[in-house]
């Protein structure tokens, strides 16, 4: 008998062991092939009002990436695509049940412009992206070297807050290979301030041209196009047209 066969006993039931497996994978498969096409994305939602970002470019990218249904979605390709778009930041996107995906996008929030390049622009975080202003606006430009524009924002800011008590605010900022500073301001006058240095903090050296600016802006002649605060304890004026022409002023 049988029962007395355990090698035979064995393969019988391996045999059923696969025959069960096999049969639900089949029924896996019969019940949810049709049942999957139930669950359709039936609408695309952005959380919040846009900007910058029009909600056209959103539907045209999410459409290009939009494969599956509610449950096979790719929502990281959906994500990755989102942020393709030139004034998002970052994106996240997610499953909403029955038949939704919601979509949270952050914009960039323009703070300058970068270099000389157009369409380079710098967010408020101070990374540097490609985009067209949809709309005129007043903004300083910022050039230095790659990997340094966090630095040259947060300088704008310093240097914007120092010049306060004059009523100048900074029009372009630079830091040259050497991290040398120059600041030109709305007027045209640029503010040679060199580069940091422990004895004389460039923070220092700004902050001697606020407290001359009086004697800087009316010394009897023609108006200064530099002011060189690379000195110690004083700063020199540059006059257009003229040669090596300097006026010392003293701490």
């Amino acid at each position: 008998m049988m029962w007395h066969k355990p090698g035979l006993l064995k393969a019988v039931a391996d045999l059923l062991f696969l025959l069960g497996g096999a049969a639900l994978v089949f029924a896996a498969v019969v019940w949810g092939a049709p049942r999957l096409t139930l669950f359709p994305l039936e609408e695309v939602a952005v959380s919040h009002e846009l900007q910058e970002v029009r909600r056209s470019d959103v539907e045209q990218s999410l459409a290009q990436a939009m494969r599956g249904n509610f449950f096979t979605v790719n929502v990281e390709a959906l994500r990755l695509a989102l942020e393709q778009l030139a004034w998002v930041r970052r994106a996240e996107v997610w499953r909403k049940w029955p038949g939704r995906v919601e979509v949270r996008i952050e914009e960039h929030q323009v703070a300058a412009l970068w270099g000389s390049t157009p369409g380079q622009l710098v967010n408020t975080y101070g990374e540097v992206f490609a985009a067209e202003l949809s709309r005129a606006q007043s903004l300083p430009r910022l050039s230095g070297p790659a990997g340094a524009s966090a630095e040259l924002l947060r300088r704008h800011d310093e240097f914007a807050e120092l010049l306060q008590p004059i009523g100048r605010q900074p029009a372009e900022l630079s830091l040259s290979p050497r991290l040398a500073w120059l600041l030109k301001l709305e007027d045209g006058l640029l503010v040679e301030l060199g580069r940091e240095q422990a004895k004389a903090p460039i923070r220092v050296r700004l902050q001697r041209f606020v407290d001359h600016h009086a004697t800087i802006t009316n010394s009897g002649q023609a108006p200064p196009v530099a002011v060189d605060m690379r000195y110690p304890n004083g700063f020199a004026l540059r006059f257009a047209g003229s040669v090596g022409q300097e006026v010392k002023g003293k701490k």
